[in-house]
């Protein structure tokens, strides 16, 4: 717990963040700008996501944001990460979740991103993340969080993508991005993400689970992704906790 003088000096600056989040795409003369072009619709998900939890909503320009997020469509209804970059599930997720956040769902065919969404489903369960074939629980998860977005889970196999997913659990409680896998902190949030979209937490040992997730945090209070590995910023956000209600 930290000390009254500690909490007094602390001062969290919510103008200095949204100014800095809403003056990132204004950096085009920088080489840094360009070399993340693969992950330029996440960037915009991520900003906005974050403008949200600040309460400012309106941070981004709307009518510019929705026009940006259609212009990454393809015709077979999958996103790329900016025009002209191949149609892939992660960036279709983004897509989808840009477009609920600023009420704009009715500027898409839902139904044509369900089905390409829907496509990408392999025969064990799991969904691949574009037309090449890669496999992997991220792209389970985020094919499920987009369908249920959309209002249109019924369009892919619940059962099979359950199946998969429980087929996952290690002995230690933990989950990896596929079956036999090492349990990984970022394929927990994936695997029981999309359990708990299914309505299927209840099918996992949940006590176990949590004792492996407290286990990743060191002395010195940060984080761990996996045993035996350094704290990490990126896993103090551990956000499947709650999924758990641990």
């Amino acid at each position: 717990q930290a000390s009254p003088a500690m909490t007094n000096e602390l001062t969290f600056y919510v103008d200095k963040h949204i100014t800095y989040i809403k003056s990132l795409d204004g950096r085009k003369d920088s080489l840094e700008y360009w070399l993340t072009e693969h992950l330029r619709i996440s960037g915009v998900y991520w900003g906005l996501a974050a403008l949200c939890l600040l309460n400012c909503t309106n941070g981004l320009p709307r009518d510019e944001t929705i026009a940006y997020v259609k212009s990454c469509q393809h015709t077979s209804g999958g996103f790329g990460a900016h025009p002209g970059h191949d149609a892939h599930m992660l960036y279709t997720v983004s897509a989808v979740q840009i477009l609920a956040i600023t009420d704009a769902l009715d500027e898409i065919d839902c139904d044509l991103v369900a089905r390409w969404i829907a496509d990408l489903q392999q025969e064990s369960g799991v969904f691949a993340g574009d037309e090449w074939g890669e496999t992997d629980t991220r792209f389970l998860y985020g094919a499920m969080n987009a369908l249920s977005l959309l209002g249109k889970l019924e369009v892919m196999n619940m059962d099979k993508a359950v199946e998969y997913t429980l087929a996952c659990q290690n002995h230690d409680g933990g989950f990896g991005m596929a079956p036999g896998a090492e349990s990984h902190a970022g394929q927990i949030f994936t695997c029981v993400g999309a359990l708990s979209i299914a309505q299927r937490l209840d099918e996992i040992d949940q006590d176990l689970l949590a004792d492996w997730l407290c286990e990743r945090q060191l002395p010195n209070g940060g984080l761990n992704g996996r045993p035996e590995k350094l704290e990490d910023d990126c896993k103090r956000w551990m956000p499947f906790m709650v999924y758990l209600e641990k």
